[in-house]
């Protein structure tokens, strides 16, 4: 029999998907050009063209064996030397190879992570809004997951909440920065706060509460500014990084798992994240894109575009009167809707070719969010159809 819980998520498929597979077929109708789809989060810019000439090389250059066997399971022993390295060297965190575990992007980062530090029922939380895909990667390891509410003023953590919400069955802290959807960092003083009070109910409750920090957007980040690296502050953190958008390279996926060297066992947490990978079929990414990390070294895809298109957006959205906190970093800008229902202003932004996700899918009701990983000229000639649609309905 086909398992019939899988079977039943057919009923639930993801909202972002299904308007991104809309405008596909709108577009076939109007002219793409003609559907302004802030739907989905997919890089809108070109990988360096280092990484593509690394590949170019590797295929040139190496023994065809060497190129297409397997890697260790914990990852090819080069690519993990060097990512060791370039976070010592990044962030002044004396890493190791052996706290680094290769993975096949942040999804599959998140779900070596989920199943390390819990077991069936624990309990794992995280704050709105959030990215939803958490529901399901979590439900399948048996753990909880509880949900602070967003804090909708500025987007950083809803502390009273959080407080309130702990107990010794929580094993985990998922957080997100810079965010998909709200494009917030957190700052500082979060970080901090979070981690005071985690330290503290490690010794109240006689266990570790680990950080799983989600960092694909960890370096797109605006005005200049950096965004903090949660290691810094805490020592049961566990980064999860996808080279998807810093690198622009989501269909590669690639990325990995960085452990504190302070963290509990972060001698043998890849080690068993390489058990892990036995029970959940994650096995070895791609050695090409291990090599390839390896030769590229540290390099960025031109990120400005993003910053200019959220400084447009952002701009018309305040001058036609929306309640929306400025995006800090990602690709990503969460406005509160003209209406109660962010799913009905949805549909009827739908109307008028405008493509946005209701903020229900992301835990926060009455928001929506807009991708603008998509081109300058296009966001510009979207912000007249957006003025349209709001005077038309709303004014």
């Amino acid at each position: 029999m086909i398992n019939q819980e899988f079977k039943a998520m057919l009923q639930g498929k993801s909202v972002i998907r299904e308007l991104s597979e809309y405008a596909t077929a709108r577009g076939q109708e109007i002219g793409y050009e003609n559907v302004f789809d802030y739907s989905l989060g997919n890089p809108s810019v070109p990988c360096p063209e280092g990484f593509t000439q690394s590949v170019i090389d590797i295929y040139k250059e190496m023994d065809p064996m060497d190129i297409h066997g397997y890697s260790p399971s914990l990852g090819n022993t080069k690519a993990r030397e060097y990512l060791a390295g370039e976070l010592r060297e990044r962030f002044n965190i004396p890493y190791e190879t052996k706290h680094i575990f290769m993975t096949s992007g942040a999804a599959s980062s998140l779900a070596h992570a989920f199943r390390l530090v819990t077991k069936p029922g624990d309990e794992i939380i995280g704050f709105a809004p959030f990215f939803p895909e958490y529901i399901p990667y979590i439900k399948a390891t048996g753990a909880k997951f509880t949900i602070i509410p967003a804090n909708t003023a500025d987007f950083q953590i809803k502390f009273d909440e959080f407080e309130k919400a702990l107990n010794p069955n929580v094993q985990a802290i998922l957080i997100n920065s810079p965010n998909n959807p709200s494009g917030v960092v957190y700052s500082e003083e979060t970080l901090r706060k979070l981690a005071s009070i985690l330290e503290a109910k490690q010794k109240e409750y006689n266990h570790e509460i680990f950080i799983i920090s989600d960092e694909p957007y960890r370096e797109i980040a605006f005005d200049g500014k950096k965004t903090p690296y949660p290691s810094h502050y805490y020592d049961n953190t566990i980064s999860c990084y996808s080279y998807s958008k810093g690198m622009s390279l989501p269909g590669e996926r690639i990325g990995y798992m960085a452990f504190n060297p302070k963290c509990v066992d972060a001698d043998i947490n890849a080690i068993i994240c390489g058990q892990i990978s036995r029970g959940i079929g994650h096995n070895c990414p791609s050695a090409t894109q291990q090599l390839a990390i390896t030769r590229t070294g540290f390099k960025l895809a031109d990120l400005s575009v993003y910053e200019t298109n959220a400084n447009i957006i952002y701009n018309e959205l305040v001058d036609l009167g929306f309640e929306v906190v400025k995006p800090q970093g990602t690709f990503y800008i969460f406005p509160k809707a003209l209406e109660e229902s962010s799913i009905d202003f949805c549909n009827k932004a739908k109307e008028y070719d405008l493509l946005l996700v209701p903020g229900d899918t992301f835990g926060c009701p009455g928001y929506f969010r807009m991708a603008y990983c998509i081109d300058t000229e296009k966001v510009k000639r979207s912000m007249p159809v957006l003025r349209k649609f709001v005077e038309e309905c709303y004014r």
